[in-house]
């Protein structure tokens, strides 16, 4: 028989670790910025062009390469980073496979124009597909700037994979802030199709957390510090009330490389127990310093999953440490029978004079002395001259009716009743052919059976339909509100409104202003409250991101989706006769009555046949 087992060609074998490392425009990203924070950059530049798709630049201002180390960079394997399996184990670097930029150059149209700080003058080296086009010399700052043009070229059905801009772009703004919080000292920018995304200044962690995610961030976070054998934590968590729905501000960061942990993250989400509301998620952003040879980094191409020694006491003293942050700074209840609270001297108090108190004496009160005669002696009550006065004041309202005050022959008393119908109350008598079971299904009657609606999933086909309409027919009604709502959010997102504010304003909303970080809003949509507000558009934001929108209708379609699910009526809420009718009627009103937006029944039907066989 023939041999059957070859080796591969070099080409082959870059792809295949190219899989591996570079999934899409965001893991190169995160190769580059890495490459460029090991080579001590303290100034780094991002310039992406159609979420990466297109170009992916990264300028830093590191030690730069001579000419064999920049030709040898594009070999697999090749690293300065470690020379031993030992050092593994002793890592103090980002990467150290060597297989970044040979797997990214096997992919890409990759330039590299490099210069170290002795050199007069730079080198500058072509790459397509694995292949060394040109190598010659150049003229270039001191560092190094790296180009990534047509990103899976010459692999189309991985290019196909690829989301739209907006779901790309999302990815690469993770891993810029999950670098760039990594690193607070040193300065980041990034731009995207010549607009500027982000400009991080040299700063502590602090100022880094609220030059990435907005402002009013900083009153948001609590600080975290704990010192151990096994493990050094500092770093914040987000205070219970702002919690979000997402887990996008959530940062686990080993020995500064940012890892995911399932496993730690239960402790958090532990720690914060009794004080979430359902289905949220709290921020954190939390540094640990632990032993590098009691971790193994190696167990992931992507470097974001770590294994430690002894999860199970790093779990306890997380927990215990966020408890204790919480409890100090008085976010959560505390039981602490030696502090009485009440003895506790206010700030503005502590370099204040003290002041002795001052007693003012009446010299001329006189306890026993009689009104109006000026004499000593016990005073007694004294009757009423008038004990009967009160009478008179109900002369005219005797029951004879014989005497009426003018203006009051009818009298009507304002019911004190709150119904909450949205609907109103309808007085016709009419016995009600619906009724609403355990506060979720509205039950109808047919000639040939009963009817069960899902209330929730109705009336967000009813919305649905209704803000399709608006937003590419007509406008919605509008409410005006008395005082303006002030919503902050992260620079892309007010990125992402701006894209949707057109579609946004044809359902009711009304934006007053739209400023770098935050939002002003004078009027929303009469179906929602003005408290609801904030919560539904987080919601629609993250739909928009997660959703793979692209232009034209499908984005439409995604927000119309969002706002329907947000705005309409939840499993739990109780309906009375009017409202149930309403949405059975609405719904048979609409175009598409059996399916909700997302796919999912709506109703389902019991015949008397049905019911005549479960009694047989």
């Amino acid at each position: 028989m023939t041999d059957v087992i070859h080796l591969l060609p070099d080409h082959v074998a870059n792809q295949i670790a190219a899989g591996e490392v570079v999934q899409r425009p965001a893991s190169v990203i995160k190769e580059l910025l890495e490459n460029s924070i090991d080579a001590g950059g303290t100034n780094i530049k991002i310039l992406v062009k159609e979420a990466g798709k297109t170009l992916i630049q990264v300028t830093d201002n590191g030690k730069g390469m001579s000419v064999t180390d920049a030709r040898l960079c594009f070999e697999r394997h090749a690293t300065s980073k470690i020379n031993s399996a030992e050092d593994l184990f002793s890592l103090k670097t980002k990467g150290f496979r060597g297989e970044a930029l040979a797997s990214i150059a096997a992919i890409a149209h990759v330039e590299l124009k490099t210069r170290q700080e002795d050199d007069e003058v730079g080198t500058c080296i072509r790459i397509e597909g694995s292949e060394v086009v040109s190598q010659e010399v150049c003229v270039t700052p001191q560092g190094s700037t790296i180009c990534v043009k047509n990103l899976f070229y010459n692999i189309p059905a991985r290019r196909n994979f690829l989301k739209s801009d907006t779901v790309e772009l999302r990815h690469i703004i993770d891993e810029f802030q999950r670098v760039a919080l990594a690193h607070p000292i040193i300065q980041f920018s990034l731009y995207h199709n010549g607009s500027e995304l982000f400009q991080l200044p040299e700063a502590n962690f602090r100022q880094r957390i609220v030059n990435i995610f907005g402002g009013k961030t900083n009153e948001k976070l609590v600080p975290v510090q704990e010192e151990t054998g096994i493990v050094k934590i500092h770093g914040f968590v987000g205070k219970p009330e702002f919690a979000k729905k997402g887990r996008g501000e959530q940062f686990f960061f080993v020995n500064d490389r940012f890892i995911k942990s399932p496993y730690l993250n239960h402790a958090v989400t532990a720690a914060f127990e009794g004080l979430l509301r359902d289905g949220v998620y709290p921020s954190y952003f939390l540094f640990l310093q632990v032993d590098p040879k009691s971790i193994d980094i190696n167990i992931h191409p992507t470097k974001t999953e770590i294994k430690f020694d002894d999860e199970h006491a790093l779990y306890t003293i997380l927990r215990s440490s966020i408890k204790h942050s919480l409890g100090q700074f008085n976010v959560a209840p505390v039981l602490d029978f030696d502090r009485d609270a009440t003895l506790d001297t206010p700030y503005e108090f502590s370099n204040k004079a003290v002041t002795p108190p001052k007693v003012e004496v009446d010299h001329n009160f006189n306890p026993f002395r009689n009104e109006g005669s000026g004499k000593s002696g016990f005073s007694y009550p004294r009757e009423r001259s008038n004990s009967g006065s009160w009478e008179s004041l109900y002369t005219g309202l005797g029951g004879n009716g014989q005497e009426k005050i003018s203006g009051f022959e009818q009298v009507e008393f304002e019911s004190e009743e709150v119904t909450g119908n949205l609907f109103g109350s309808s007085d016709s008598g009419e016995s009600s052919t619906t009724f609403q079971l355990n506060r979720k299904y509205i039950i109808s009657t047919l000639k040939s059976g009963i009817l069960v609606i899902d209330q929730h999933r109705a009336h967000t086909r009813i919305l649905y339909e209704e803000l399709l309409k608006n937003i590419t027919i007509t406008s919605a009604v509008s409410q005006q509100l008395l005082f303006p709502l002030l919503l902050q959010f992260s620079k892309h997102e007010i990125e992402l409104l701006k894209e949707i504010k057109d579609s946004l304003e044809q359902t009711g909303f009304i934006f007053s202003e739209i400023r770098k970080d935050s939002v002003e809003i004078s009027g929303i949509p009469t179906l929602i409250s003005e408290s609801e507000v904030a919560i539904l558009l987080e919601q629609l934001l993250s739909d928009l991101e997660n959703e793979v929108p692209g232009t034209g209708f499908s984005q439409i379609d995604t927000l119309s989706k969002s706002l329907a699910k947000g705005m309409a009526v939840k499993s739990g809420t109780i309906l009375n006769s009017a409202e149930q009718q309403n949405i059975v009627n609405s719904l048979f009103a609409c175009k598409e009555t059996t399916l909700s937006p997302n796919n999912k029944p709506i109703f389902t039907t019991l015949t008397v046949e049905e019911l005549d066989k479960k009694f047989m």
